[in-house]
């Protein structure tokens, strides 16, 4: 069965490292929709079976109710395509959210917090929603795959081995346990660094656009195939703008005007921002 993945899309952050620098969050903002529209585009050209987002798809305390007519809207376009939501801790299925209380095509599966199985014609679909911010027990542990014979998924947003009080907040699960269930692919999201390997099975895609300087990195999405024997994935970037960090170290340098030569030494690349960051002693005023 073919299929993308993604997750951490966060529609509607308000960018807040990059909001008072001009307008560059209201052009991330911008991003954003040109992004997931060139997933929905790659679905229906490549004629994608599935399409798993594995929470944060939008900012709840930020969203607007455009934004979500928006992607619901092209969600129409991919009639065809099944789609399945897990809510995470930054879209939860609250009561008063966009996930309760607005239409959405009827492609749209939205998973809540008590765990799901859907059966399809190809696998059974398991998953599981925050319904609040924070999520200390969704009760995946004691999950049980029911067909073993048939492909199995997982849907769901959390920190793998969680090593911290804040960690374990967020749906901390073991990896050795998510193993031992026999899944044949689990879609996870909340960690915004992928950790993409081309037969994997427990897979973070990253966040599909990157939110900052602290998500360095190509972002994009997660796309392939699901088979008994071997996953074959691939990642492909989406996100033209990438975050780089460069560092100066200022201990020989003398003067601000020395300074500035080493900062424009440094090679530009189209379609990056860039951190400079200055490390050493300072000798000049």
């Amino acid at each position: 069965m073919k299929f993308v993945h993604i997750a951490d899309m966060h529609f509607d952050s308000p960018f807040a490292t990059l909001s008072d620098k001009g307008n560059l969050g209201e052009q991330r903002r911008i991003e954003q929709r040109r992004i997931f529209k060139k997933v929905i585009e790659y679905i229906k050209e490549n004629k994608i079976e599935y399409l798993f987002i594995s929470g944060d798809l939008y900012e709840h305390k930020y969203i607007r109710k455009s934004t979500i007519e928006y992607i619901n809207n092209l969600f129409k376009e991919i009639e065809n395509t099944k789609i399945f939501i897990a809510p995470g801790n930054h879209d939860p299925i609250l009561k008063k959210s966009y996930y309760s209380n607005f239409l959405w095509n009827k492609n749209v599966y939205i998973f809540n917090s008590k765990i799901e199985k859907i059966s399809t014609e190809d696998a059974d679909i398991y998953g599981f929603g925050f319904d609040d911010f924070y999520c200390t027990n969704s009760g995946v542990e004691n999950l049980i795959i029911e067909n073993p014979e048939k492909l199995n998924i997982l849907i769901i947003h959390g920190t793998l081995n969680g090593a911290n009080l804040e960690e374990m907040q967020y749906n901390s699960m073991s990896s050795s346990m998510l193993e031992n269930k026999g899944f044949d692919y689990v879609a996870l999201g909340h960690i915004h660094k992928n950790n993409f390997s081309t037969n994997g099975k427990i897979i973070y895609p990253g966040s599909t656009i990157s939110l900052g300087f602290d998500e360095l990195g190509e972002h994009g999405m997660v796309v392939g195939e699901i088979n008994k024997n071997e996953n074959e994935l691939k990642f492909i970037k989406l996100d033209e703008t990438e975050y780089v960090e460069k560092e100066i170290n200022c201990t020989e340098i003398n003067s601000i005007e020395e300074l500035i030569e080493k900062i424009n030494e440094i090679n530009i690349e189209k379609n990056k921002l860039y951190k400079i960051i200055l490390t050493g002693k300072r000798n000049f005023a």
